[in-house]
């Protein structure tokens, strides 16, 4: 569980989320996909949509081709237009609740939220703009409303909630989630979508945080898009507007099974738990052999972090290399290799419990327990109080740009 501190930086950026869909946003806040291009399409006609084909793109990723689907496919009139006879009930305000539905919201579509009336959720959407009976309902009623499910409870929430929520998908209405979990191990989730509704998935590739940020500031986020079921032929499509509509940059195509078997193996993998892995394996043999722990901190985490890392993000790892000393390049090209020999066993073990189910199985264990938050806590606590950690947070604070947490 966060810190208060932590909280406390949410709930000022929930306030400022509030105010900025209550009051007319100046141009220094607001992305030019967001409130300002839909202040400039505002006095358009709605018969002025523009009509030309779609320019989608087949680009070669390291001798395979691949369609990407882009934000600019999409201007924001025809995107209107497209949904002008829809209401998206977004069901569930969370990460990706929150980020997705301010993003549709500012792109000018009718977007509803339903979560549980009084809850914590329900209280968070109200600090964002949403008004109770106009546009915030109970779930139930929200679903009756909508046209679009957007289904963004938990995993675990959606197939808790799946036996009160399905009699409510009925025809006509498309079922929309941004994670193949529940779909794809119905087995174990029990989610079984009705046979008569377009099924289709827009899955952000960053916390729901991130979707928010890069679409004010005008970026967007890549997504992948996928359809478990099309029955209006038109599937697909939707399911890519829809990604520009939450604050997708591009897209690219992929099937519910693919998007959750990379996502829990990446997020197991080098996005967390194999990243905080090594990061303290690293850290532990630096104090074990009498490094203090700001050096055994900076030659682990805030280089990578703050230094190497942007520039593999930013050019490539090659660049990355080239940007380093001969040593450390002579060094790091060694050991490459002794650490994928070494790795990829683990991968391949984690690879297999995600596909097999385990990894489902864990999570919805856990994460259905009455006692979730506070086992969450307890072990979350025990990261925050890592010697690495509690290094970093002085070494943070010495950066030029830093802001009390």
């Amino acid at each position: 569980m966060a810190s208060l501190a932590a909280r406390s930086l949410r709930s000022a950026a929930r306030r400022t989320s509030r105010i900025t869909a209550q009051v007319a946003a100046k141009p220094s806040q607001t992305a030019a996909y967001s409130l300002l291009a839909r202040s400039a399409a505002a006095g358009a006609s709605r018969q002025a949509v523009p009509t030309a084909a779609r320019g989608i793109k087949t680009l070669d990723f390291a001798g395979t081709k691949e369609e990407v689907y882009e934000r600019a496919d999409w201007p924001l009139a025809k995107l209107q237009d497209y949904f002008k006879n829809d209401t998206l009930a977004l069901i569930g305000y969370g990460s990706q609740g929150h980020g997705q539905g301010l993003n549709a919201r500012d792109n000018g579509l009718n977007v509803i939220v339903g979560v549980r009336k009084g809850g914590e959720s329900w209280k968070q959407a109200q600090e964002d703009g949403w008004v109770p009976g106009e546009n915030l309902f109970p779930i139930e009623e929200a679903i009756n409303k909508g046209t679009i499910i957007m289904n963004l409870l938990s995993d675990a929430a959606q197939s808790q909630t799946w036996p009160t929520v399905a009699p409510l998908i009925t025809k006509g209405k498309t079922l929309y989630f941004s994670h193949g979990f529940s779909v794809v191990f119905k087995d174990d989730t029990k989610v079984i979508p009705p046979t008569d509704v377009d099924v289709i998935l827009v899955a952000p590739k960053g916390s729901g945080r991130t979707v928010r940020t890069l679409f004010k500031e005008g970026r967007g986020i890549n997504s992948s898009v996928a359809v478990w079921q099309d029955v209006t032929g038109n599937a697909k499509e939707k399911a890519i507007a829809l990604g520009v509509a939450v604050g997708s940059g591009y897209m690219y195509e992929t099937t519910f099974e693919k998007e959750v078997y990379s996502d829990l193996y990446g997020e197991r993998g080098v996005l967390m738990g194999g990243i905080q892995g090594m990061f303290l394996a690293q850290y532990k043999v630096l104090r074990a052999n009498g490094h203090s722990p700001s050096e055994a901190f900076n030659e682990t985490v805030e280089e990578a972090t703050q230094s190497l890392f942007p520039l593999i993000g930013a050019h490539g790892m090659d660049y990355m290399y080239n940007a380093c000393s001969t040593t450390a390049r002579r060094g790091a090209l060694d050991w490459a290799p002794i650490f994928e020999a070494a790795n990829k066993p683990v991968f391949e073990a984690l690879y297999a419990s995600v596909k097999n189910g385990t990894e489902t199985r864990k999570s919805l264990e856990f994460n259905g327990r009455d006692t979730y938050r506070a086992d969450l806590a307890k072990e979350l606590a025990e990261i925050d109080d890592q010697e690495i950690w509690r290094a970093g947070k002085t070494v943070r604070s010495l950066r030029p740009d830093y802001k009390p947490e």
